[in-house]
């Protein structure tokens, strides 16, 4: 594996950022997760939209134009010859004192790329269907530390990940503070109720996802109805269908949550055909490398 530190390849062992840099001290960086299908990577342009825009929120400069950061990243792709590959783009802060305050930071920002395998869930979940419960760990407020923002910081997903996977789980279902489901801790929910598609709306403590985005978009040309309103815990459990949607998790089905069974049991019609319709788009449209 080659690692891109600011256009520099190294080896896996020899990548190395300073102990003193704020991503490290402090979480303070933004980052994204990005897939190529088949030399060809799925939504670049949409990706990058949304790291600068993290970026510009925490007034974090990304010393690259957008343009050049795409080009990184399909080079990095180039170097490690993948055909099918996770990006993980990431940008710190940099390096600073061991103070809080950014504007000591010297220097500019670090920009790493990673381009490599990943495996989220077993295929057999694919089939199946995964059993999520709900944790007790509330998704962040947007008045504190916003889920539009996609910074290193993950705490707030971690423990509720611990918690999922401490009751013997692979994923949680995380609350906003009024008691309305959020998000999973790395993906966003659907559930489906008499062939209208459900999810919560994204100023609800929910990161934006483009999975998610991509999702809505091939359910409206498929004439399903699709409507982003809050929900409770009560309608996931009496809905037909339910799935997760993220850029590593692509479209995943949800057979039972909290120990209800979802619908039948099984992944849903509406599921399935979503799947195979998200498995089509990424294969085909994308920057080809």
């Amino acid at each position: 594996m080659k690692v891109n530190i600011n256009g520099k390849f190294y080896e896996k062992h020899e990548a190395k950022v300073s102990v003193f840099d704020h991503g490290f001290l402090y979480g303070d960086g933004v980052f994204e997760g990005i897939r190529a299908y088949n030399r060809r990577v799925f939504k670049l342009k949409e990706h990058i939209e949304r790291l600068y825009e993290s970026a510009h929120s925490i007034m974090l400069h990304i010393p690259l134009r957008k343009e050049e950061m795409r080009k990184a990243v399909v080079d990095t792709l180039k170097k490690n010859d993948l055909k099918d590959a996770y990006i993980r783009l990431v940008v710190s802060r940099g390096e600073g004192d061991l103070g809080l305050d950014p504007r000591k930071c010297y220097g500019r920002a670090n920009i790493i790329i990673i381009a490599d395998k990943i495996t989220l869930y077993p295929d057999k979940f694919y089939k199946e269907g995964l059993k999520i419960i709900t944790v007790p760990t509330v998704r962040n407020l947007p008045e504190a530390v916003n889920p539009q923002i996609k910074s290193l910081n993950y705490l707030n997903n971690i423990l509720a990940k611990i918690e999922a996977a401490n009751c013997g789980y692979d994923e949680a279902i995380m609350m906003d503070s009024l008691g309305y489901v959020a998000e999973c801790t790395g993906d966003n929910i659907f559930i489906v109720k008499r062939s209208h598609l459900y999810t919560p709306p994204q100023c609800m403590g929910t990161l934006r996802g483009i999975t998610r985005d991509t999702v809505i978009e091939l359910a409206r040309k498929s004439r399903i109805p699709v409507h982003e309103h809050v929900i409770s815990r009560h309608e996931v459990f009496i809905s037909d269908e339910c799935f997760l949607t993220g850029t590593a998790a692509e479209i995943i089905p949800v057979v039972a949550v909290d120990g209800r069974s979802i619908g039948t049991g099984k992944p849903g019609k509406v599921t399935l055909a979503l799947m195979k319709k998200f498995k089509e788009r990424t294969r085909r449209d994308g920057v080809k490398y």
